[in-house]
């Protein structure tokens, strides 16, 4: 059984996905945009002039696939009660991969050492998807 996390960027799903790749190394394995579905969408699913919208994509960063999509195209995603951690291998790595997804973002906790680990911060990037980065003993 494997769980991954599927994000809803309400209109920003590519822009998010371009992002992830500069930020964190993302390969996109898949997109599919909602004029490029066999079947059309439900009357009210999207709003008129999303056709070109994500209505699926998959990226892998390491070892996770995440999947994603424009969701409703609604403009206002929505976050919260959940957070994504990467597992840094170093404490060089760990600030590198804070400072890449902080930009454009919010500091939630700086990146610091704790008594769990040399470091570990919480950010949410500008798209408002927080990401815990600790380095793990």
């Amino acid at each position: 059984m494997q769980i991954q996390p599927y994000l809803y960027f309400e209109g920003r799903c590519e822009e998010a996905v371009e992002f992830y790749r500069k930020a964190l190394g993302a390969e996109l394995t898949m997109l599919m945009r909602y004029k490029d579905s066999p079947e059309p969408p439900q009357p009210g699913m999207i709003p008129p002039g999303a056709e070109n919208k994500v209505m699926h994509s998959s990226f892998r960063i390491g070892e996770t696939t995440v999947m994603a999509s424009d969701g409703l195209c609604s403009g206002k995603p929505d976050f919260r009660g959940v957070s994504l951690t990467i597992s840094a291998s170093n404490d060089s790595k760990a600030e590198r991969l804070f400072a890449a997804l902080g930009n454009g973002g919010r500091v939630q906790m700086p990146l610091t050492k704790t008594f769990f680990s040399s470091r570990f911060g919480m950010v949410a990037d500008r798209f408002g998807v927080s990401w815990m980065i600790i380095v793990m003993p």
